[in-house]
């Protein structure tokens, strides 16, 4: 496809979101030469962040040491990318404040998706990767009768979301999507989500980069960000950073909460011929009241012809180093092979198997924030750091792209730096 009939849709912020509209944001005035911002880190984050940046009037130039690549795979393609409301199905938030934030992140995301897939049908453009699948939760008790609120409370507040759509709670839908007795689940609830091809989208997001004006450049920075600032700034001609690399805020944010969340994905085929076509997302939530590291099923549709099943969280695993055989990914097959009947006869995808990476926690969970440390000079630091998403980070992108924008605005008007709150209005 060409640039010339790339897509006409633009992110424009209202109030303290980002919408999808066909209309152009009023631009600056031409006269005026517009401001660069440098986004370090090309992940879904980085990116999302950089097309809000763009339709917001800002050159942007884009540093990162890999890009989305099919047969090299990043972090972002590697995710679930099924959108949930937080808490997410492989743990919980441990921070207040980031959890308050993810609520209304993950709501900017959800109808910025809805709107792309109905405004952009797939057949019609360049392949985006979004669909809107019904998403299906189950649990092995009543949810009232569980011993923490959490999961009949992340319900009500899914129930009160006027945006969620088709959410119901029935423990028939157990019996309808023929899922094993011996599961033993009792209770559950769905509604309509998105759920990204990872490959696709990546790849159709570069392209509207692209289009919009972002200039790439790979490579990889070391170090504390901080301490290069100046440097890196006056490099790009930029006014302000924006650090959007995800684990690697560990170094360039001298973050030491920073811990990698270590999860793997099975590809299987999913064509209807070895069992019948999976359609629906289903998931069974990580328990902390269990004291059980691997009990999350996670069985998603990634596209029309792939089915991914999963799913592993081991905190502070660093190493890729897992095969079909590693004990954890057999025992992690076998949970879905037991939770849906017939799951067992499926063929692997031939091209990609398994796929593993890292997930970007940290202590206080997502830290969308100024750099609150002054530059050695004792001046302000220009930075805007954007990580620590977790597995969440395609539910969580518009939202924390939003934020960046009022951020970098709040560089651009000389204010002091302040610790993230609950809301930024």
């Amino acid at each position: 496809m060409s640039i010339a009939s790339a897509p006409n849709f633009f992110l424009t912020r209202v109030g303290d979101e980002l919408v999808l509209n066909d209309r152009q944001p009023t631009q600056p005035n031409l006269d005026v030469p517009k401001k660069r911002i440098l986004v370090v880190g090309g992940g879904v984050t980085g990116f999302t962040t950089a097309w809000a940046l763009l339709d917001a009037g800002y050159d942007v130039t884009i540093i990162a040491e890999r890009w989305a690549d099919p047969k090299n795979r990043i972090t972002s393609q590697i995710a679930g990318a099924l959108w949930e409301f937080p808490p997410a199905v492989c743990g919980k938030h441990t921070d207040v404040i980031s959890l308050h934030n993810s609520k209304r992140w993950c709501m900017t995301a959800y109808r910025v998706f809805d709107k792309l897939q109905e405004a952009m049908p797939r057949s019609d453009y360049f392949d985006h990767g979004v669909q809107m699948r019904m998403a299906n939760f189950f649990f092995d008790q009543k949810m009232e009768n569980m011993p923490d609120r959490g999961q009949l409370d992340k319900f009500e507040e899914i129930m009160a979301e006027k945006d969620i759509k088709g959410v119901r709670r029935d423990a028939s839908i157990v019996l309808e999507h023929e899922v094993n007795q011996k599961a033993g689940v009792v209770d559950a609830y769905q509604h309509l989500a998105p759920v990204i091809d990872t490959d696709a989208y990546m790849n159709w997001l570069r392209f509207v980069l692209v289009c919009k004006g972002a200039v790439m450049e790979t490579r990889r920075i070391n170090g504390d960000l901080l301490d290069q600032e100046e440097e890196l700034l006056a490099e790009c001609g930029a006014d302000a950073i924006v650090n959007a690399t995800g684990l690697a805020g560990l170094e360039l944010a001298g973050d030491e909460s920073v811990y990698p969340l270590r999860g793997a994905l099975i590809r299987v085929v999913n064509d209807g011929k070895m069992f019948p076509k999976v359609t629906e997302a289903l998931a069974v939530t990580h328990d902390d009241t269990r004291g059980e590291d691997e009990d999350i099923v996670f069985i998603v549709p990634r596209n029309d012809n792939t089915l991914i099943l999963g799913g592993l969280a081991q905190p502070h695993k660093y190493e890729l180093d897992l095969t079909l055989d590693s004990p954890e990914i057999v025992r992690m097959r076998e949970r879905c092979n037991n939770f849906v009947p017939g799951l067992e006869r499926a063929e692997y995808d031939p091209d990609a198997p398994l796929v593993q990476g890292l997930r970007p926690f940290r202590g206080s969970n997502v830290r969308v924030e100024r750099e609150l440390r002054s530059r050695p000079d004792g001046s302000m630091s220009r930075i805007v750091h954007s990580y620590g998403q977790g597995g969440a980070g395609f539910s969580l992108s518009f939202g924390c792209a939003s934020d960046v924008l009022e951020l970098i605005e709040e560089v651009e008007s000389g204010l002091r730096a302040s610790k993230m709150g609950c809301a930024r209005h």
